[in-house]
């Protein structure tokens, strides 16, 4: 797994010096990266679904997606319930989704996961609202939630 991440790590690197001649490489990138990241938030899905299936506590998966950040290039986890706030999530930030773009202009763009107008959203890297830290997030779920990211600054 470290290899193919490595082996993934050398070829976006690739890409981006080869982005002044062909900018279309580097968006080939950046849709391997998203790809990645919708990947693993829809394991994220699939193990949450399995441990409250099996009796895990909230406290008990939190603890085991703080593990997995530490350990992967993943940083965040925000999993919600059916009104978008987030239960589970490795950062310890209270933080509810909100529907308004006005209040929310990076969150509120996972509005559509609740609904189920969208099954998978992947956002480009931006500030978030919270700090002002620039991430990339992808999502996946309905009617909740699952959200992955990862730091710009996490190179």
């Amino acid at each position: 797994m470290l290899k193919l991440r490595l082996l993934g790590s050398i070829i976006c690197i690739f890409f981006t010096l080869l982005a002044a001649a062909s900018p279309s490489h580097a968006a080939s990138c950046e849709d391997t990266i998203a790809r990645h990241m919708v990947g693993e938030a829809m394991l994220a899905a699939q193990f949450v679904a399995a441990a409250e299936r099996n009796g895990m506590t909230p406290v008990g998966i939190n603890a085991i997606l703080k593990e997995i950040a530490d350990k992967s290039a993943i940083q965040e986890f925000w999993i919600t319930d059916t009104a978008g706030h987030a239960y589970l999530t490795n950062t310890g930030i209270d933080f509810t989704f909100s529907s308004d773009a006005a209040k929310q202009p990076q969150a509120s763009a996972f509005w559509p996961l609740l609904t189920g107008a969208k099954q998978v959203v992947i956002q480009n890297a931006r500030k978030r609202e919270i700090d002002n830290k620039i991430f990339k997030f992808a999502g996946v779920d309905k009617p909740r939630i699952v959200q992955v990211g990862v730091s710009a600054a996490n190179s």
